[in-house]
């Protein structure tokens, strides 16, 4: 019972730290790319966004256990070590952080336009545009958004394993598969499977009840019975 918590904690630790710091880069950056943008609320200098799509797009084009070795020197340098659960919050951090990035900009590109210029014909100023209105409007989209960006963070984790990263992902590789233990490999799958099927259950139930339109429909209903 200890290792199956130990090796849970591990599992869970790395993947929600990463999550955190890629939300405090890519959620500025998705706002960045849409406000930014030549008619948007903010527009930036065109050479400046192009760079920065640029940098996006590669980082989102390295495949993570290459991205893992090339930043394993810098997570010596931040971390100390570039072996362990721990060491993997940078390479998971710098992977997701892009992912993040364009997964909010696709969810505030959804939002209606016209709301948009309502609120800059009150005379809302940028800030209070992008934090009244876009993402309070987007929300539901937007943790639909963190949802899936916690999975694929989570299964970058258990990918981890093989540079020495913790978790059931390591247990697979290492005790499983390369130590042909195929109850092993299976246990820690299934395992793997029920902790995105608990994270998904908990993103939908909190983007349903963050949807107005579904809580307005709702509430119309009860009012007519």
């Amino acid at each position: 019972l200890p290792e199956l918590l130990d090796q849970t904690w591990q599992t869970v630790y790395a993947p929600a730290a990463a999550t955190v710091l890629a939300y405090l880069i890519g959620l500025p950056l998705g706002i960045l790319l849409v406000t930014g943008e030549e008619g948007g609320i903010r527009p930036l200098p065109e050479p400046l966004m192009r760079v920065l799509n640029v940098v996006i797009n590669l980082l989102r084009s390295v495949p993570f256990l290459i991205l893992m070795a090339l930043v394993m020197p810098l997570s010596t340098i931040i971390i100390g070590t570039s072996v362990g659960t721990t060491a993997t919050i940078v390479p998971l951090t710098i992977a997701a952080g892009p992912y993040v990035a364009r997964i909010v900009e696709i969810s505030l590109r959804e939002m209606d336009r016209g709301v948009i210029e309502a609120a800059q014909a009150m005379g809302c100023s940028p800030w209070q545009i992008v934090t009244k209105v876009m993402l309070p409007e987007c929300r539901p989209s937007l943790i639909n958004g963190a949802t899936n960006a916690s999975i694929t963070i989570l299964g970058y984790g258990a990918m981890s394993g093989a540079i020495g990263g913790g978790g059931w992902g390591a247990v697979a590789l290492m005790r499983g598969y390369g130590r042909h233990h195929v109850v092993v490999m299976w246990a820690a799958v299934i395992l793997l499977v029920i902790l995105v099927q608990i994270i998904q259950s908990i993103g939908t139930a909190l983007s349903v009840k963050s949807d107005r339109r579904i809580n307005n429909n709702g509430s119309k209903k009860r009012r007519k019975s």
